[in-house]
């Protein structure tokens, strides 16, 4: 789904270039050409090709040495030499130096041919092999679509049949709901998995910032651009650009923006070339953007190209019977990464976090378990133990269960509240309390002084 095949076929005889392009070109190839090791150089750098053919000596001089400069930049990339002094020390030398093929001029076309898409299929494989154990390896990461409501189910019978599309996804929810968790899975379960996933919040990015992440800048193009740098976009070709917040993208970048998404090409600050590139955008927004557009703070152009497919991640108020599961998957993983056992939620709390209207969605949920697994040792959660943003989103009348104790509570008072408890529970033996906290007794005396804490009288 990423385009054709892109082949850099360098060599400084134009009508072999001509031959030879014609011939792949028809086969639905995209060739790009350079006569010396400079421009071929550049052309490697600027978009990775899926595969090169490399004529051994140009006019600037033998190319053994950018055939080690291509493999150390991707050794995946297989190479094929093409030579008009073909002998079995040259193709021995040059297997060693890297080469995946050693050919002799005039070269049959059709073998040319059959031997480059071997190359190609075998490099595909190998990356789809990487692919696979990547995806093994991700197989304990969030699932966006835990819960049995209708709405989640709902959302995944979206998802499911535009994986396999290059175009644009637009997804729509609230702080905290998992645009990024979905975008995510989007990518590793999509044919562009091998390849990067890079993502970039927009939000409170200043216009010189953004653009140069985005595009990359070349050295001197502006105070301070002391080396060059190559921008998220070339990052990442082939894979999968994630912008987030994009609702806080700067309209001086936009128009940038849809340029290098139409037309797949742009231009790092400070550059006059083009440089070509092939990504899929997953955009994400909790904002109005028909709205931005109507109020001239989003261009019209741009929301339509990236509006291709529009995913709406509902928020957690709205599928209620889903937070007992989901609170218990984020709860075992919790207790891992604090390497206690398993810690299960009493019915009571499960009822109570479902009549809380959760305002910052998924995001917020962790943060209640996180703070709840530091202040208790035990292996259950009762509602006692949960505390919520009651600040922010109210508890309704008639919650019997809704106390003062739902003010918010920042880590290192829960930090601090917890080794004192623990203390209080060791009768202040610093040394059987940091046993129990795991700490190293010296820790437990810093975070003593650090906290101001001291002994009852």
């Amino acid at each position: 789904m990423a385009g054709n095949l892109r082949v850099l076929l360098v060599d400084d005889e134009p009508s072999v270039r001509f031959g030879v392009r014609d011939f792949l070109e028809t086969h639905g190839f995209d060739i790009e050409e350079a006569g010396d090791q400079e421009a071929a150089r550049a052309a490697f750098l600027a978009r990775r090709p899926d595969a090169v053919l490399l004529d051994y000596l140009l006019t600037d001089g033998d190319t053994s040495g950018l055939l080690r400069e291509m493999k150390d930049a991707d050794e995946s990339v297989p190479v094929l030499i093409l030579t008009a002094h073909g002998s079995i020390d040259l193709a021995v030398r040059s297997i060693k130096e890297g080469a995946d093929q050693f050919l002799t001029k005039p070269v049959d076309l059709t073998s040319l041919l059959v031997v480059l898409r071997r190359e190609i299929d075998d490099r595909r494989d190998r990356r789809k092999g990487v692919a696979e154990g990547r995806r093994d390896a991700r197989s304990g990461s969030p699932d966006p679509f835990l819960g049995t409501s209708a709405l989640i189910r709902a959302l995944k019978t979206d998802v499911l049949p535009v994986l396999d599309s290059d175009a644009s996804v637009l997804i729509r929810g609230e702080t905290g709901s998992g645009k990024g968790v979905l975008a995510r899975w989007m990518h590793d379960h999509g044919p562009r998995a091998a390849e990067p996933f890079v993502d970039l919040n927009c939000a409170g990015l200043s216009r010189e910032l953004l653009e140069s992440e985005l595009f990359g800048h070349e050295k001197g193009a502006f105070t301070g651009a002391l080396a060059t740098k190559p921008g998220l976009l070339e990052v990442a070709d082939r894979g999968t650009l994630f912008l987030d917040e994009i609702g806080d993208l700067d309209l001086t970048i936009q128009p940038r923006l849809l340029k290098a998404l139409e037309e797949k090409r742009f231009r790092r600050v400070g550059e006059v070339k083009d440089r070509r590139v092939d990504v899929r955008l997953i955009a994400a927004t909790n904002q109005n953007l028909p709205e931005l557009v109507r109020e001239k703070k989003f261009r019209g152009d741009l929301y339509y190209r990236i509006n291709t497919i529009q995913l709406v991640l509902p928020p957690l108020r709205e599928r209620r019977e889903d937070v007992p599961g989901l609170a218990q998957r984020i709860l075992d993983s919790l207790a891992r990464e604090l390497g206690r056992g398993r810690v299960s939620l009493t019915a009571e709390a499960e009822a109570r976090m479902q009549r809380y209207d959760w305002p910052g969605n998924v995001r917020e949920l962790r943060n209640v378990l996180e703070r709840a697994l530091l202040l208790t040792a035990g292996s259950t959660l009762s509602p006692d133990e949960l505390r919520f943003e009651a600040s922010a989103a109210p508890a309704r009348a008639g919650d019997a269960d809704a106390t003062s104790d739902d003010a918010p509570l920042h880590l290192e008072d829960v930090e601090r509240r917890h080794i004192e408890r623990v203390l209080l529970e060791e009768g202040w033996h610093v040394e059987r309390a940091a046993a129990k906290l795991g700490l190293a007794r010296s820790s437990l005396y810093q975070k003593i002084k650090r906290f101001a804490l001291s002994p009852p009288q």
